[in-house]
């Protein structure tokens, strides 16, 4: 089932959390909506499930008007932040509350529920654990529970905020390579929430860039990654290094350090702007091998698996540059905290915006 949303506006006192929002969720897709928080995507998604009511617009689903349908006849499941299980109950009675819930002429037989609440465990590999509390279980595992809960009485949307947050990093990546391969087999419109742009561009089909209310872009995670349309997305998508500068004649300033502009950008009247570098983006070398290439010294070295982390004090700029590099290069450049190196920024992408990064 698709999701359709028209010019959603949402006030509270002293700010408009969404500022007339629309987009379009195709069915069977996997979106994300990403930003910072207090960005208004919490909000958009619980208005979604019903569970708030927007200012104005509309919410399609089915190509029906669901706008002011109370949430439990808009059948959306909603997976949240902090699992919300019922602590008396167990992993069963977790898993089949919303089913015994239904209205008599809707809800199933006893062994239909019993049937469905088993093949939902084992689907989310928690069928070991059908007898045990919550209590007993990881936070992992509890967001399984919590997952299979929602997908229980067969939601035609699936609803997810910030579901691996309060995760630790290692069950986290694992939970999320484990819910994209579970939505592959299941199929369900799904819309997740999340800060994350490392989780967002490993789960999503789509990811959809919010602030302060509004969409700034979407698209799939390739196309938002390699081209943001402005310096809020490129900021915010990964890591990067921010240089501030101006741009007159062509040029880019960057502390001491001239580039050209883009091409849409060489003709404009000199004016500010922010140059954007992400650290896998930059070349070290120990020989100089262009004109523009920057004196830097070494100032702090970390080690991030198979690559390795540089912070940069070069020359003509007030702040370091940081930098990553394989693991490999590092080795045979001979590289040390202290050491002279060239510096070299490649493709810097070049933005004139009122965003304060």
């Amino acid at each position: 089932m698709g999701i359709e949303l028209q010019n959603i506006t949402k006030k509270f006192t002293g700010y408009t959390a969404l500022d007339n929002i629309s987009l379009n969720v195709a069915s069977g897709e996997l979106v994300a909506l990403l930003g910072p928080s207090g960005c208004g995507k919490t909000t958009l998604l619980r208005i979604i499930a019903g569970l708030e009511l927007p200012d104005s617009g509309k919410i399609i689903l089915e190509q029906k008007d669901t706008t002011n349908l109370p949430p439990r006849k808009k059948n959306v499941g909603f997976v949240f932040q902090h699992y919300a299980l019922f602590r008396r109950l167990t992993v069963f009675e977790n898993v089949a509350f919303g089913l015994k819930v239904l209205p008599m002429r809707e809800r199933p037989s006893r062994s239909a529920i019993q049937e469905r609440v088993e093949h939902l465990l084992k689907l989310v590999q928690m069928d070991w654990a059908i007898k045990r509390y919550p209590s007993q279980l990881s936070g992992g595992q509890r967001q399984r529970v919590a997952l299979a809960r929602a997908l229980a009485v067969n939601p035609k949307v699936l609803l997810l905020d910030e579901p691996f947050s309060a995760l630790d990093a290692k069950v986290r990546q694992e939970l999320r390579r484990w819910l994209r391969k579970l939505h592959d087999e299941i199929h369900v419109t799904s819309i997740f929430v999340t800060h994350d742009q490392e989780e967002a561009l490993e789960l999503a089909d789509r990811i959809v860039v919010i602030n302060k209310g509004r969409i700034e872009q979407q698209g799939t995670p390739q196309e938002v990654y390699d081209h943001p349309v402005n310096a809020f997305v490129y900021n915010f998508l990964g890591n990067v290094n921010v240089f501030h500068g101006r741009i007159k004649n062509g040029k880019v300033t960057l502390g001491t350090h001239h580039v050209d502009a883009p091409d849409e950008l060489k003709h404009t009247e000199e004016r500010a702007s922010q140059a954007f570098v992400r650290p896998h983006e930059i070349g070290i070398s120990r020989i100089r091998s262009a004109e523009t290439d920057l004196a830097g010294t070494i100032q702090e070295v970390r080690i991030m698996g198979g690559q390795i982390g540089l912070n940069l004090a070069c020359e003509g700029f007030e702040h370091p540059i940081d930098a990553e590099i394989q693991r490999e290069l590092y080795l045979n450049l001979q590289l040390a905290k202290g050491e002279k190196v060239f510096v070299s920024l490649n493709r810097v992408r070049v933005f004139t915006s009122d965003y304060e990064i």
